[in-house]
């Protein structure tokens, strides 16, 4: 019988395999292992003790790395200031190879810097008993230091069988995200390039690399004989932050800038900071995924930004969604842990939205039972139905030709993601292949008609993150339904071209007036998003979008006052008539009536063929130059210039850029409403006006002006929770910017790239 697993440091591992392990019970190493076979390791990561102190207030910010075969397959949360943390927490992985030692590494969490190493050790799979709950104490080394007491680790862990029908049906998210990062060397936090955390993905992902050839096949025909179509999420966990009470004082001023991290499993987010306040109303809205029937628990901590330094501790608390009854709104007050002051949130949890993959075969919309289902749902007489579903949408992802070459065999080894929001799947891995074909069918709830799909590129790298190949972003309000297209394949910033393209069919199916609605209310919020850099071309590609936008200006300025100096006679006489007849007839609803002239007149000079729009070549001039700065930034990474090294003037110029570059956008999104860049939006302009023009022809101002400030001021008192927000402005965010318009323009591809012509697959 095992109670304890044997401890061995990492120097000791080249010995591992053939030292002989006698024990009471049977053990793994003493049986013939099957090949190729699947074990499920659950494992729960009790706490540490005495762990080695790495900060200067002699204390750690402790966090636990578990790796198999140089893969990180699970990262604890961070216990701030504790020595001897305590983290409960579950992970379940499924392993190949029991041969493979688990390691586990802690480390010291440092903002900004590089975290500190605290110590490894590894576990012996082949000495745990199956089916048996094992207690597990790890003594820590450094292997350059081995006589240093680095502290121990305490696990329970249970080592599982798993039969291969039943290993695709049970997947959790935890087994989900621990078998893709035993597979793939695909990090959640990587210090050389950004990683992709995947949400989902298709089940032929849990094949082993060794075995690919022959194990794909297998997988492939269960994926279609018995999970041809499988469902990856089981609910939805809408949670909206409202706001902190009492919270602790962090600065000298007594005062703090909270803000609010949120975590469930891989899945976070990051509320925006409040400054000077220790009384935050964030108001922010914002969902995750829910994969266990069970629920799980939601990691909160609270944080004080400090500009130049490390953030400051608050609180943190937790929320255990087993507690939750479904289909309700719970509202919650939580008493921040190891800090003051309390989080006010509301919580709901409601069935699962229609998201999944299966293979080309088995097509929602090709099944005409399940079609017509689908047009039912979002059909006009279902408006007011469930107004966050707003449409379907389905993705095919055929193949992809003339990719790049990131191997040093002349090959690559890609895979596929395809986003929309938030919702992240991802195809199987087509290994030494620059011609793969996927063949598979991806669906998802659309919650905003305006949102953008982006379909990525990448090769698989077994011992670092995957590398890029290529990316196209797709609006949905631009896809032509059921057109099988060759879609050119970008840069990372969009704004050329790069080797390869990638064939799609796109269908959309959604509510038109369900989107409208939506069109006035917050934009859902992207969780991961790439930090905001400092870049000397971003400041300058800015600076002069938000100059165009103010020449405007001050060209109607210019042109208003030389018809008042009388610069041209005829012109300035037309003026000043002009200027007696509005003024002498002028009614409030002439202003919306206008707009809705300007409007229809610029449609009619484009249906006209007179389109006064011109392509945008400076800003795609500017994106270029900014794009071979990121370039140089890649190569010279480790020549970092004056600026980069003070924190603080980075936050400032930081902070200018991006109030430039949102001036900008709101300038250039007004121009592009009534240029109708985006003619659903153009159209919605025009009802809403019409709508605006009558009202004000017929009632009087002081009713109007009632009604809004009577709105205004019981607000908070018929919804006390509600979020605030401006819909002129939510409207104006569905609207691209000049950088947007130029990132999701469709490049033709290469005559050569044609279905009738395409290249066999090079399988190597």
């Amino acid at each position: 019988m095992l109670d304890s697993c044997k401890l061995k440091s990492a120097c000791n591992l080249p010995f591992i395999y053939n030292k002989k392990i006698n024990t009471a019970g049977t053990s793994n190493a003493d049986v013939p292992l099957p090949d190729p076979g699947m074990y499920q390791l659950d494992i729960t990561l009790r706490r540490g003790q005495s762990l080695a102190a790495r900060d200067r207030g002699g204390t750690s910010d402790p966090y636990v790395k578990f790796k198999i075969g140089r893969k990180e397959v699970f990262r604890s949360k961070i216990i701030h200031k504790n020595l001897n943390p305590v983290w409960e927490e579950k992970a379940c992985i499924l392993v190949e190879h029991l041969r493979e030692p688990l390691y586990i590494k802690v480390f010291d969490y440092d903002f900004g810097l590089q975290d500190d190493f605290m110590g490894s050790a590894f576990l012996d799979l082949t000495q745990l008993e199956l089916n048996r709950p094992t207690d597990v104490t790890l003594t820590l080394k450094d292997p350059h230091y081995p006589d240093h007491d680095l502290g121990i680790i305490l696990l329970s862990v249970v080592l599982t069988p798993k039969e291969g029908e039943h290993r695709d049906a049970e997947l959790s998210e935890n087994e989900v995200v621990g078998s893709y990062f035993s597979v793939k060397s695909f990090f959640w936090r990587t210090y050389t390039r950004p990683a992709i955390p995947v949400l989902g993905f298709c089940r032929a992902e849990l094949q082993s690399a060794c075995n690919q050839n022959a194990q794909f096949q297998t997988q492939s025909l269960r994926l279609s004989d018995a999970h041809r179509k499988s469902h990856l999420w089981r609910g939805i966990v809408s949670i909206t932050l409202i706001e902190g009470r009492d919270l602790k004082a962090m600065d000298s001023n007594g005062l703090s800038d909270p803000y609010v991290k949120f975590r469930l499993g891989h899945q976070k987010y990051k509320s925006k900071i409040m400054p000077k306040t220790l009384n935050p109303q964030w108001r922010e809205q914002f969902d995750f995924h829910l994969y266990e029937e069970r629920g799980g628990i939601i990691d909160i901590t609270a944080w004080d930004k400090d500009a130049g330094k490390r953030d400051d501790f608050i609180g943190r608390c937790q929320v255990d969604l087993s507690a939750l009854s479904r289909e309700q709104t719970h509202k919650l007050e939580l008493q921040l842990e190891e800090g003051e002051g309390r989080l006010v949130l509301l919580v709901t949890l409601t069935a699962s939205a229609t998201v999944s993959i299966s293979d080309l075969s088995v097509s929602s919309l090709e099944d005409q039972k399940e079609r017509e289902e689908i047009l039912k749902r979002y059909s006009p007489l279902r408006i007011f139905h469930n107004l966050k579903d707003v449409g379907f949408l389905q993705v095919k992802v055929i193949r992809a030709e003339g990719l790049m070459v990131a191997d040093v065999t002349g090959k690559s080894d890609p895979f596929c993601v395809v986003e929309l929001n938030n919702d992240r799947l991802l195809t199987h891995t087509v290994y030494k292949n620059l011609n793969p074909e996927w063949n598979k069918v991806f669906t998802f709830n659309i919650k905003d008609i305006h949102s953008v799909l982006e379909v990525t590129v990448y090769d698989e790298d077994r011992d670092r993150s995957a590398d890029f190949l290529g990316k196209v972003a797709i609006p949905l309000l631009s896809i032509q339904n059921g057109e099988q297209k060759a879609y050119v394949l970008k840069n990372k910033q969009l704004t050329g071209p790069t080797k390869g393209v990638i064939y799609l069919e796109i269908d959309v199916i959604f509510n038109a007036v369900k989107a409208s609605l939506r069109t006035l209310i917050p934009k859902e919020q992207k969780y991961i998003e790439e930090e905001n850099r400092l870049s000397k071309q971003l400041l300058l590609r800015n600076f002069i979008r938000m100059k165009r936008c103010v020449m405007v200006l001050v060209n109607a300025a210019y042109y208003v006052n030389s018809c008042l100096d009388w610069d041209s006679p005829p012109r300035s006489l037309a003026a000043f008539v002009l200027f007696l007849f509005v003024v002498w007839n002028f009614e409030l609803y002439m202003i919306p009536l206008v707009l809705l002239l300007l409007l229809t007149w610029n449609y009619f000079l484009i249906i006209s063929g007179k389109d006064n729009r011109q392509h945008d070549t400076v800003v795609e001039d500017m994106l270029e130059d900014e794009e071979e700065e990121d370039d140089k930034d890649d190569k010279d990474s480790e020549k970092k210039g004056f600026i980069n090294k003070i924190y603080a003037i980075q936050e400032v110029c930081i902070s200018v850029q991006n109030i430039l570059d949102e001036v900008a956008s709101f300038g250039e999104r007004i121009k592009n409403t009534f240029n109708w860049t985006v003619p659903f939006l153009s159209w919605l302009a025009i009802i809403a006006l019409c709508v605006f023009t009558v009202i004000l022809y017929f009632i009087p101002l002081r009713y109007i002006v009632l009604v809004w400030g009577i709105n205004k001021f019981t607000k908070k008192l018929r919804s006390p929770y509600a979020i605030d927000n401006n819909e002129l402005l939510d409207f104006l965010s569905r609207v691209p910017s000049d950088v947007q318009v130029v990132q999701y323009q469709e490049l033709k591809p290469d005559p050569s790239h044609s279905p009738c012509k395409r290249k066999k697959n090079n399988l190597g």
